[in-house]
């Protein structure tokens, strides 16, 4: 593997590459965000940082479920939460998340 790839798979990888691309304007193919596109994302940014949160363990649900129903099937997701003391999937999120598969 050539340093150029490890470089892309690097910098396309884990929970911060979309933050660093969006912060240098650049998507991951390497052509520049349309300014109307960083523009309007700062914007809701920007009301989203002002927005009472309701709790770190709230968040902490929210993001293991939206990301998780994405690597883990519904059945083994459920248990997880319930095993970890969060509460089982809402009948809600299972038709938003797994609804479709």
């Amino acid at each position: 593997m050539t340093t150029e790839t490890n470089e892309a798979q690097s910098t396309t990888k884990g929970a911060d590459a979309v933050d660093e691309a969006i912060a240098q304007g650049i998507d991951f193919d390497g052509t520049p965000i349309p300014s109307a596109k960083l523009e309007l994302y700062h914007q809701v940014m920007a009301l989203e940082a002002n927005r009472q949160r309701s709790g770190v363990s709230n968040t902490m649900r929210s993001r293991i479920v939206r990301i998780g129903a994405k690597h883990i099937p519904q059945d083994e997701l459920n248990q997880k939460l319930i095993d970890a003391g969060f509460a089982p999937l809402k009948e809600k999120e299972i038709a938003f998340f797994y609804g479709g598969k």
